[in-house]
């Protein structure tokens, strides 16, 4: 499958096309946008008409205020109902959370600390505690034991198998176990 390359003058040229296109496209959409919203506005708007005298003006805007007031507590309502469902739905979100049992732990990072500080962290910082837990450790002074000093005195080995070698070394081996 040879696929033939194409010139860049023919590139440039489709480009420019799908750019004029779009180009019109988008400004027939500006003006149906434009025009839907005209005629909206003739259906929902009246063209105002203001009265003459200043208690008709008066009326006029009582009225006014009348149906911004009623527009308000639509708002409201309609506000409180959104808010009131977008708790409903997170509600329910961590309820089948919950249900599937996917919740994904945070990985925790290690933290080096030294007690001092995490005394301080747990405690607040208005008790100072200082904990040196080496000062509480008991000195223990090392005895050696006078078994200790008669194993590790054992001697010279060649001497020990001289003994040990021979009829009376046995006897004196199995005299000294029994």
């Amino acid at each position: 499958m040879s696929e033939k390359k194409m010139s860049s003058s023919r590139r440039h040229y489709l480009k420019s096309l799908m750019l004029s296109i779009a180009k019109g496209l988008l400004e027939d959409e500006a003006k149906e946008k434009e025009q839907e919203r005209i005629r909206w506005m003739a259906e929902n708007c009246p063209p105002l008409s203001l009265p003459g005298g200043t208690q008709q003006l008066q009326e006029f805007l009582k009225e006014l205020h009348h149906k911004i007031d009623v527009i308000d507590e639509e708002r409201y309502d309609l506000e409180s109902k959104v808010n009131k469902a977008t708790k409903e739905i997170e509600d329910l979100n961590i309820k089948v959370i919950d249900l599937k049992g996917k919740f994904k732990k945070p990985t925790l990072r290690k933290v080096r600390m030294s007690a001092d500080a995490m005394l301080q962290a747990l405690l607040g910082s208005k008790h100072k505690v200082s904990m040196d837990l080496r000062s509480n450790l008991k000195q223990v002074k090392k005895e050696v034991k006078e078994e200790d000093k008669e194993l590790r005195n054992v001697g010279d080995w060649r001497q020990n198998i001289e003994d040990k070698s021979g009829m009376d070394g046995r006897k004196k081996m199995f005299e000294s176990e029994g």
